[in-house]
């Protein structure tokens, strides 16, 4: 009996077509079996019940279910000789054995476990979201969805690998199409039929996956530095009377402009508590001290919080709290006192911070409250990103983030826009799970989860872009969460408004040359004044023989080049900060464009590449305000003008093994390397960010 139930292996794609009586099953495997010019296997307890029910008059019965089973494996197997690359099953002896549930409350032992016993490469569900036909062996029309769910609750059970297909004839073949491709994709690659279900619920796309692979394998590209930009050679100085004049010059500009400020704000606060955590986790309390254990760990960044620890924000919370709910607390000694407040500060018991995004911890202590970076930012959109007497903020979070976000928004808001006479609106955006990144292990093999699933990253804040693309804006400022102030927001406020002004400038210059260049008639001067616009103001090389170029070509060059978004980045001088910084690149084409790099996109082991690294005398702030908009009013396409070629490796340690993620070119970095770039030095006082808990103990985040 089991040898005529037996499968026959072969390396043919088999395709299962499953699901309820009338649910297009038959139609779906003949259109399939067509387009990949192969065969399909049809129902054969179709022919043989049809038959029994012309002859004698009767239905299904228990007993027919095996010799229904056997021709239904033997159709099959016969079919494997003749198809072509593909066969297409109408049915499975899981579809045998979920009828035998329904209509007799068991199954034949032998055909539950053939019907567990037998691959598909894949199954497709088939919905019941169409009209049923009655015919003389179809008899359920009115418990349909209860009939699709026992034979979904079936296809989890055997752990068979599936995609559901709903909609109409035509919607439901063409996306077998796509999924099919992507299956064979996924075979190419190494992946299994569960894999490409994974990836095909998270909307991956498998070239993406296969680039990745290929950078995790061979490398990213490392990028050519020419030089480190610099004062008046790539950026452009800025004297406080040039900085009040943009900010004036925009200030008169924003009536008809459509503002909006964009706050990367993902992830939770864990790096920024990161030496407390190792405390907690280092420390027996009783056995050293606290001063023993600094010395012996030689825990600088501890000590520097301990010293400063009325100073924080939260000390009068976490204290309060510590007093509540220890009675004992006040005669406890130094170390109890301290290892209790950290371990309240950090524990999910207590204030756990480590796990809160950074955005809705205690930042700024003020005379009437404490403040959170949400509500800097809404103070901040108020002084520098309104127009017509409205601010737009957005906010790109986690999802399982957001609530705390709207919770401190309601809570601040309404004040704020009292006080300012200004409407504020907020919104957010998560990263998009189609932008992570597949992970492998140090030998190159998929890194996988103990249930055999693949593990993915988070693709980096270069994802952002997709964020960024969707804002209907003509000018974004973009701000870090952490990157804000507790004095100086009019200092701020102008050198926001500055950087806004000089990209107006230049922005109306290009789309007064874009428009031009539409003309039937252009003369040599406005060309020669156009590259002369690109070359000094846009700090771009135009190629070696452009001079040679016909007209034409000249134009449709200078077009190509001048119609990008464009961005304006202020600059500090360089103190140590980590992170990326401005530098002159050269390109494959031997062409040198400014652009922000970080030091992993560099040759560690080429000598002159890091002395022009280490050369460098400005930092990146993060503190860019861009234009997205072309001269004709809409929208670019931001993700065409990504660097696709750039990125970075993590290295990383899940559950005790060594993994290695691509993630995607960063916001500033990669994503806007085709962009138009401006640098302009700022002052230190506008790169105020909060790395560690103990940055907030700087004069920019204390009272004065």
């Amino acid at each position: 009996m089991e040898e005529n139930l037996k499968q026959l292996s072969s390396s043919i794609i088999k395709i299962a077509l499953y699901g309820p009586e009338c649910t297009g099953k038959t139609t779906l495997a003949k259109q399939l079996a067509e387009h990949y010019n192969t065969v399909w296997i049809p129902e054969f307890a179709r022919d043989y019940l049809q038959q029994k029910w012309d002859v004698e008059k009767q239905t299904c019965r228990k007993e027919d279910l095996l010799p229904i089973a056997i021709g239904q494996t033997k159709l099959e197997n016969e079919g494997l000789k003749q198809a072509n690359q593909y066969l297409f099953s109408d049915t499975s002896l899981l579809v045998t054995k979920v009828f035998s549930d329904l209509y007799f409350g068991e199954c034949d032992e032998a055909l539950e476990k053939a019907a567990k016993k037998h691959k598909y490469d894949l199954f497709f569900l088939t919905d019941v979201d169409v009209p049923w036909e009655k015919d003389d062996l179809r008899d359920k029309p009115n418990e349909r969805e209860l009939t699709l769910q026992q034979f979904e609750e079936n296809l989890i059970r055997f752990k068979k690998p599936y995609i559901k297909l709903s909609g109409s004839k035509e919607k439901r073949f063409q996306r077998a199409l796509t999924i099919l491709s992507r299956l064979e994709m996924a075979k190419k690659l190494g992946l299994n039929s569960f894999d490409c279900i994974q990836i095909e619920a998270k909307e991956m796309h498998f070239e993406k996956i296969e680039n990745q692979i290929h950078f995790l394998i061979n490398g990213v590209p490392s990028l050519n530095l020419d030089r480190p930009a610099k004062l008046k050679d790539g950026i452009e100085p800025l004297s406080v009377d040039e900085a009040n004049y943009y900010a004036t010059f925009f200030e008169k500009e924003k009536s008809h402009l459509k503002l909006k400020k964009f706050v990367p704000a993902s992830g939770a606060a864990s790096r920024m508590f990161k030496f407390l955590s190792e405390f907690i986790n280092d420390y027996k309390l009783g056995e050293e001290s606290i001063n023993a254990y600094i010395n012996r760990k030689k825990a600088k960044n501890l000590s520097i919080f301990l010293i400063g620890i009325e100073k924080f924000p939260f000390y009068e919370d976490v204290i309060a709290q510590l007093r509540n709910t220890f009675s004992e607390y006040d005669s406890w000694g130094y170390d109890t006192k301290n290892y209790a407040f950290v371990k309240t500060l950090l524990s999910n018991t207590g204030f756990d911070f480590a796990n809160k995004p950074k955005g809705v911890l205690p930042f700024h202590k003020y005379k009437s409250h404490i403040a959170t970076p949400i509500e800097e930012h809404l103070q901040e959109a108020i002084a520098y990103a309104t127009s017509n007497n409205k601010a737009n903020l957005h906010f790109t979070v986690s999802e399982e983030h957001q609530p705390e976000f709207e919770k401190v928004i309601e809570l601040v808001k309404p004040k704020i826009e009292a006080n300012s006479d200004i409407e504020i609106k907020v919104n957010f955006s998560y990263q998009d799970k189609s932008t992570d990144s597949i992970a492998l292990d140090t030998e190159n093999h998929f890194f996988r989860e103990e249930n055999d699933s693949l593990v993915f990253r988070p693709g980096g804040h270069g994802a952002l872009i997709q964020n960024l693309n969707q804002l209907d804006a003509d000018i974004v400022f973009i701000k870090n969460i952490d990157n804000v102030i507790q004095n100086h927001i009019n200092e701020i406020a102008l050198y926001k408004k500055a950087l806004a002004g000089i990209l107006l400038e230049k922005q109306y210059q290009i789309f007064n040359y874009l428009k031009q260049l539409d003309e039937d008639i252009i003369s040599k001067e406005l060309l020669d004044e156009i590259v002369l616009f690109i070359q000094t103001k846009l700090h771009f090389e135009v190629v070696e023989d452009f001079s040679k170029y016909t007209k034409e070509s000249k134009v449709d060059y200078i077009r190509n080049y001048l119609n990008r978004p464009i961005r304006v980045c202020g600059m500090v001088k360089n103190e140590g900060e980590p992170g990326g910084g401005p530098f002159w690149v050269r390109d494959k084409k031997g062409l040198v464009f400014l652009q922000i790099v970080e030091s992993s996109q560099i040759d560690h082991k080429d000598v002159s590449q890091m002395k022009i690294l280490s050369d460098s005398t400005h930092f990146n702030p993060v503190d860019l305000v861009c234009g997205i908009r072309n001269y004709r009013g809409g929208n670019f396409d931001l993700t065409e003008f990504v660097d696709h070629s750039s990125g970075f490796i993590v290295h990383k340690n899940k559950s005790g093994r060594e993994l290695k993620a691509y993630e995607l070119p960063g916001l500033w970095n990669g994503a806007m390397a085709k962009w138009l770039t401006i640098f302009v030095e700022v002052p230190l006082i506008t790169f105020n960010p909060v790395k560690t808990v103990n940055d907030l103990l700087k004069t920019a985040h204390q009272p004065q």
